[in-house]
């Protein structure tokens, strides 16, 4: 691993201290050409099993209740179109951000009176890409409250703070280094529109939180725990500056 940090410290060394605007562009355009047909076919998607999986779980009716997601939304071609696009969001039921897979979950208690599923648990990975899907090639469309206002203030911060071993942030790669070469892949804007992904790397799907985690353990910092206020703050934040690109969900990544 000592030539990944070499790299990288070599890498941000020189971080533009001007931040220039940022044309939000999708981390497909980074990707390979074999990485691309993967998540434009929906029968070679390795992510689709989990589109499969959501629709058994839509109709699955709570054992205590009866009640399904089907038994309020009988049209999730409709009901759900859009959705994922708008999230994370201010609640003000549940007076918090919450995401889509927060929002989910309140469902599955609040309404079918079951059980929370577990963060990237398959079953929640499933719901969240089957909702997802419903937003395909929608864009972007998260709504800044005035409630959520400090959230995207907190979520920039973190965006921009130096931390780890490496003392680099968010920023440093993903902003100031965009479009430049790192041991022979291109860094990317760090954009989050085709969550959930499968992750060749990983060989298995992920949510956005894990992919928060990964790029923190790779600068040897301590990252936050899935669900976590800052992971939901970097998400509003990171949506925000996504504003516009289409959703791909569920997307494939190297």
């Amino acid at each position: 691993m000592k030539p990944l940090i070499a790299a990288l410290s070599l890498l941000c060394a020189t971080v533009a201290t001007a931040e220039d605007a940022l044309a939000p562009i999708s981390g497909y355009a980074f990707m390979e050409p074999a990485t691309r047909e993967l998540q434009d076919d929906d029968f070679l998607n390795p992510a689709f099993f989990l589109v499969d999986k959501g629709l058994a779980l839509w109709d699955q009716p709570a054992s205590n209740t009866g009640l399904s997601c089907r038994s309020c939304h009988q049209t999730i071609e409709q009901d759900m179109k859009g959705v994922a696009a708008r999230y994370p969001q201010y609640d003000l039921g549940q007076s918090r951000l919450m995401n889509l897979e927060m929002k989910i979950n309140s469902e599955i208690v609040d309404r079918l009176g079951g059980t929370a599923l577990a963060y990237e648990s398959e079953e929640l990975l499933a719901l969240t890409a089957l909702i997802g899907l419903q937003s395909r090639q929608m864009p972007m469309a998260v709504d800044v409250t005035v409630e959520a206002q400090d959230w995207l203030v907190r979520g920039k911060k973190i965006f921009e703070t130096k931390r780890g071993q490496l003392n680099l942030s968010c920023k440093d790669c993903h902003q100031n280094h965009w479009g430049e070469k790192l041991r022979g892949d291109t860094i990317s804007q760090g954009q989050i529109n085709a969550f959930p992904i499968f992750r060749l790397t990983w060989g298995e799907a992920g949510s956005r939180h894990r992919m928060f985690t990964w790029c923190m353990e790779s600068i040897r910092a301590a990252p936050y725990g899935p669900g976590s206020d800052e992971y939901l703050a970097l998400e509003l934040f990171l949506a925000v500056r996504g504003r516009g690109l289409p959703m791909e969900a569920p997307g494939v990544r190297r």
